[in-house]
């Protein structure tokens, strides 16, 4: 008899650890989990090892170090319009990941419906879960991943409490349209409904796309979250700073959940933070980093054309889908093992990103946040393939 608690029960490994475990064991190059094998900029880490010196080394306030907090209000002020009060409507976490699930369970009731756009990041769910809210799936469809309002509209009812957004959107790479944020406004207004929005990849988007932040559109910030990070934008994923911005009422139930679970994360990687915002935009830094990932998004689409993996070209994260139903396989989970183990290139089974697995079972996603070599190595290794 299992010793665990019931409400963790049915969640098995991630779909993350599998496939990484299964790279390793095969040596194939791993454009499955989605970090940068390359450095992070000098500028960042010599900001980070300047904090550690100065003896920033002690818990950082709760709330997040105000030096980081008030960066990520100018950038907000700065960047989308948003004037936000440092003191009340930023909360710095311990990565996005911890954001969005301290957002989740700090607003949601047992019983609250949650709307979801699948396929959806692996943490989405069971965090509505933990919180015994019922999740609602909005299917998103390739090759372009649009909403059809009414079938939107079907999914919002009196018991709609949530609808959790992520844009640019992991895995599909879609950037979302400003009609269909509109769209996702003017029903959240309508219901009295909250937005969780997970934009991690704000600044990496592609062929002159820019970021819309929902929490921008008229009234609506007053009823949104919006969650950022370090991680994806300057290639620090393992530094965990996530923030999330919104009203100071909404951010109070964030707020209490992250004072138990965390409470703070590292003091000098927040002030390292706190110094990357606050000159990324002088030093031309985001449109630098969005030509960068054009660059490697360009060429892996281009490999995978012409091994006939049938690519759909993202407009922004560093991820790119592949639709593979053509090629005989039993579903994405048989095709991706298989060209790990037989052609030494590991990619991630969307599948797992959908609560019926048969949606995502012709895809297969690959990312491409990585240094040219290992691109170049996976580019020879998908010119052999034998499927």
């Amino acid at each position: 008899m299992s010793r665990m608690a019931h409400r963790v029960a049915h969640f098995g490994t991630t779909i993350f650890t599998e496939m990484t475990s299964l790279a390793n064991q095969h040596q194939a190059i791993n454009l499955g989990q989605g970090f940068p094998d390359f450095a992070a900029h000098s500028f960042l880490k010599e900001a980070a090892q300047a904090a550690v010196a100065a003896d920033i080394n002690q818990y950082a306030p709760a709330a997040g170090r105000l030096r980081l907090r008030q960066a990520i209000a100018a950038k907000m002020a700065r960047q989308y319009g948003l004037e936000v009060d440092p003191e009340r409507e930023v909360q710095v976490t311990h990565g996005a990941t911890e954001a969005i699930f301290a957002a989740v369970l700090g607003l949601i009731n047992p019983g609250d419906e949650v709307i979801l756009f699948e396929p959806t990041y692996d943490s989405y769910v069971p965090a509505v879960q933990l919180a015994g809210g019922v999740p609602r799936y909005y299917t998103l469809r390739q090759p372009d991943w649009a909403i059809e309002p009414q079938a939107l509209a079907a999914l919002f009812s009196s018991r709609t409490r949530l609808v959790m957004l992520n844009t640019p959107h992991n895995p599909t790479g879609k950037v979302f349209t400003a009609a269909e944020l509109e769209l996702i406004a003017g029903l959240c207004r309508q219901h009295d409904a909250l937005i969780l929005s997970d934009e991690v990849y704000e600044h990496i988007l592609f062929d002159g796309l820019a970021h819309q932040p929902v929490a921008a559109l008229p009234d609506m910030f007053a009823r949104t979250v919006t969650v950022s990070s370090l991680g994806k934008t300057f290639s620090v994923t393992g530094w965990k700073v996530g923030w999330a911005v919104g009203p100071a009422d909404l951010l109070a139930g964030i707020f209490r959940v992250h004072q138990f679970m965390t409470f703070c994360g590292a003091a000098p990687l927040q002030e390292a933070a706190a110094a990357a915002l606050e000159m990324a935009d002088g030093i031309g830094y985001y449109e630098a980093l969005a030509a960068f990932y054009q660059q490697k998004r360009d060429y892996l689409v281009d490999v995978l054309q012409e091994v006939g993996l049938q690519p759909i070209s993202p407009q922004g994260t560093y991820f790119v889908m592949a639709q593979i139903g053509h090629l005989g396989f039993a579903d994405d989970v048989t095709f991706c093992r298989h060209l790990t183990s037989q052609t030494g290139v590991a990619a991630i089974p969307p599948s797992a990103f959908y609560h019926d697995p048969t949606a995502g079972a012709h895809l297969a996603r690959f990312a491409f946040c990585k240094s040219e070599h290992t691109l170049a190595q996976a580019a020879t290794r998908l010119r052999q393939i034998r499927i």
